[in-house]
């Protein structure tokens, strides 16, 4: 087990999987300029890791995250917001860290998902929850919108009408509506959470990283392409996965009845 010492984020590394706590639980996890700085580095670091095969995010004392700091929302004025955000906005830096790398990101999240919290979570390629999470977009009580990729990113997830909703009105939902919307892929009761993640850690454990890595750019692209562009894209990925190790290895076993050994090559 390898861990990396930060203050505002508990970060280690252990069975393939980077683990990345927000530990800011005082003010629920608020996303500071501090945790959002490592958090930046703990992603980055994931990312350019090639024994991690995962990574997860959550929350330290119960929450996943209430959102912004809106301290200091005092003293921003627009072109302090412009720079915050291309050093270590949701929408400009954390998704893109988060979308490019080329192995799945779990978002666990449990009491509050809030705001900036809510728009992490929405950037992350899975979302497993407990029965008392609450999620929403409350930015508008604010005087603002959400500035993290939600007006962007959740339409996509869970449609127009849905998305203006949600943040026209800035109502908090639950774990279970947003599963229905298919923003949310488990929901549990909180004595079983570590149990879901394990189980769904363990599924995309036991798969190749290459196709797995494939299969998010994949993914990926359909929610930035149109579809023929979308369609040539995913044939060439498919194609490619023909030079590796782990396809050769995969047609085999399936022909030999037997449990494939993956490689990562």
């Amino acid at each position: 087990m390898a861990e990396v010492g930060f203050s505002k984020v508990l970060y280690r590394k252990e069975g393939g999987v980077a683990w990345i706590t927000l530990n800011n639980s005082a003010k629920y996890n608020a996303l500071e300029l501090d945790l959002r700085r490592e958090l930046k580095a703990a992603l980055m670091d994931a990312a350019g890791d090639s024994a991690v095969r995962a990574v997860v995010i959550r929350g330290a004392g119960g929450n996943f995250s209430a959102g912004a700091d809106i301290k200091a929302f005092l003293q921003w004025d627009p072109a302090e917001t412009v720079r915050v955000a291309n050093e270590v906005g949701t929408s400009m830096v954390l998704s893109s860290i988060i979308r490019n790398m080329q192995k799945p990101v779990i978002a666990v999240v449990e009491g509050y998902c809030l705001g900036g919290g809510f728009e992490l979570a929405q950037a992350c390629d899975l979302i497993v929850a407990s029965e008392d999470a609450v999620f929403g977009q409350p930015e508008i009580n604010l005087g603002i919108i959400p500035g993290g990729g939600g007006t962007q990113r959740l339409t996509r997830l869970v449609g127009e009408k849905k998305a203006k909703e949600l943040i026209f009105t800035g109502d908090r939902v639950s774990a279970s509506t947003l599963a229905a919307l298919g923003l949310v892929n488990v929901v549990v009761p909180k004595e079983r959470l570590e149990e879901a993640l394990k189980t769904l850690l363990d599924k995309i454990l036991s798969k190749p990283p290459l196709a797995v890595a494939a299969a998010k750019e994949a993914v990926n692209l359909a929610l930035e392409t149109g579809l023929s562009a979308g369609l040539r894209a995913e044939l060439m990925l498919f194609a490619s996965l023909f030079a590796s190790e782990d396809q050769k290895e995969g047609a085999r076993a399936f022909l030999e009845k037997r449990k494939p050994v993956w490689k990562g090559r």
